[in-house]
């Protein structure tokens, strides 16, 4: 109870508060703009977070985690253009709303929708993590490198569709994260004489590398030679959904445990909640056969499911360690920076900075809605700054990231060469996430498995027998990884025979 009432002191001071609102006003800014995400604002104000630092600085990432997904819905709704990926669904009867003359309403309910299902997954992780870390404390270095394989697995399995896709690029992120002198035994690998290098590859340059300058270097091409059309913003009257309040909670308190759900399983994401928690609101209704023509259901399930996913995809962070998506991917390397190590421990090693997290975590979903609600108008107009403006800033924003953070050259250089190999990746159809965990899960798998070498004196078989936990979580990591792909490939198989 004393973590609890600290952390609630800590979170309300003004300083974190502000923190929590710049963050909050960037995530909605970059979850509004088309092209950019919320992976993107994340990994560029990494630095700027981290240049924080203590708590303000989670506070920071976790109101950018919140705002950004929510933020996709405004451009969703009234040009018909999804700022992220997670609103695509939210398009469909929010778009319609407003050609029916009816913008403002359909604001109202995302935005309402938006803070309920962030809320409520903000209450389910206070409630359900506590209790998983209980039986996590039992895990040990082999269980340790079991989680890590199953987490890399989960993503790896669900890239684009495409197995083989997500394993090469986890194998590039496991590489990448050999680079550096070898813990145990002092030797250096990878590093060509490089000094730089000695200590590893930075997560921050290659995380805005990877997430915004390749992306940064795709909007350039498929905008080059282009005019740049100006977008027309309806007119917005009232926002607050006062009169659908009935007829949306339903649809609100369904998607945010489905939301809740598919977050905390590892490698899905906002926009497999979105459009499940779509098709069972669609399911539900009186009348199905009128969603896409601007009902208020049709709107709140998806804003509430994809919004939901914050909290869940936190649920197995915290726990054991292991991001829900890429997004959460990239808090994870925020923590490890700030000192943090999510895992069964942090439970009973940093309980404060836990209560912490969870509280601004419920902080940044109020002030998610109390920015979206003031804020409509204007971030509405937002939408129309073209490309040639904004792709240069966000070069900007990576070049100045990268090198601000430790003073170094070589980060730069990272960078740079990181956004090169995400834009070859990308082009190839590689999910750029399962690098991202291989790179942050290789340094756990190496000294574990050094450890358990060590501990069992080579004998890995008889060692693993005696550890039922780890041999469950491998033999589940086998099974994502080679069986439920192939029964996928079968039920596509039988469904084209069928059509």
């Amino acid at each position: 109870m004393a973590n609890f009432l600290n952390a609630c002191q800590l979170v309300i001071q003004p300083g974190s508060l502000l923190c929590m609102l710049l963050g909050t006003l960037c995530g909605v800014f970059v979850g509004l703009m088309p092209g950019l995400s919320s992976v993107m604002g994340l990994s560029i104000m990494l630095p700027v977070a981290l240049s924080v630092g203590g708590n303000a600085g989670i506070l920071m990432m976790l109101a950018i985690f919140c705002s950004a997904i929510y933020g996709g819905s405004i451009t969703a709704i009234l040009i018909n253009t999804p700022g992220t990926a997670n609103s695509a669904a939210t398009a469909l009867d929010g778009y319609a709303m407003t050609k029916k003359g009816e913008p403002g309403r359909a604001l109202g309910i995302s935005t309402f929708s938006s803070m309920c299902g962030g809320l409520l997954s903000a209450l389910c992780l206070m409630w359900t993590a506590p209790l998983l870390a209980k039986y996590a404390l039992q895990f040990g270095p082999a269980e340790y490198f079991a989680l890590g394989v199953f987490g890399l697995s989960m993503v790896a399995s669900v890239s684009s569709g495409n197995v083989f896709k997500g394993v090469i690029s986890a194998i590039i992120g496991l590489f990448l994260a050999t680079v550096g002198m070898e813990s145990m035994s002092g030797v250096n690998r990878f590093t060509f004489g490089s000094l730089y290098l000695t200590g590893g590859i930075s997560y921050i340059p290659v995380l805005i590398g990877l997430f915004a300058f390749s992306q940064g270097l795709i909007s350039t091409e498929e905008n080059y030679g282009k005019e740049n059309k100006n977008q027309q913003i309806p007119k917005i009257n009232h926002v607050f959904p006062f009169r659908d309040m009935k007829t949306i909670l339903p649809s609100i308190v369904r998607s945010s445990f489905i939301g809740i759900l598919i977050g905390a399983i590892p490698g899905t994401g906002g926009d497999i909640a979105s459009w499940v928690s779509y098709n069972e609101a669609k399911r539900w209704a009186k009348h199905p056969d009128e969603f896409g023509t601007g009902v208020p259901e049709g709107i709140a399930a998806p804003e509430a499911g994809n919004n939901a996913i914050t909290g869940g995809a936190l649920i197995p962070l915290l726990t054991l360690g292991i991001p829900g998506d890429a997004g959460s991917a990239v808090i994870l390397g925020a923590l490890l920076m700030m000192g943090i190590v999510p895992g069964p421990l942090l439970f009973s090693t940093q309980g404060d900075k836990v209560y912490i997290i969870i509280i601004g975590f419920l902080v940044a979903n109020l002030l998610m809605a109390l920015v979206g609600f003031l804020g409509i108008r204007f971030f509405a107009k937002m939408t129309t700054i073209p490309d040639y403006i904004l792709t240069p800033v966000i070069f900007i924003f990576c070049f100045v990231g990268s090198y601000a953070m430790n003073n170094s050259i070589g980060d730069v250089y990272v960078m740079i060469v990181a956004g090169v190999l995400g834009y070859f990746m990308l082009k190839m159809g590689l999910n750029i996430p399962p690098l991202i965990l291989g790179l942050l899960l290789g340094n756990m798998l190496e000294s574990n498995l050094r450890r358990v070498v060590t501990i069992s004196r080579g004998a890995l078989f008889s060692f693993f027998l005696h550890r039922p936990i780890a041999v469950v979580l491998l033999l589940i990591s086998f099974l994502s990884l080679f069986f439920l792909p192939f029964l996928s490939a079968l039920k596509k198989r039988k469904q084209k025979r069928q059509a």
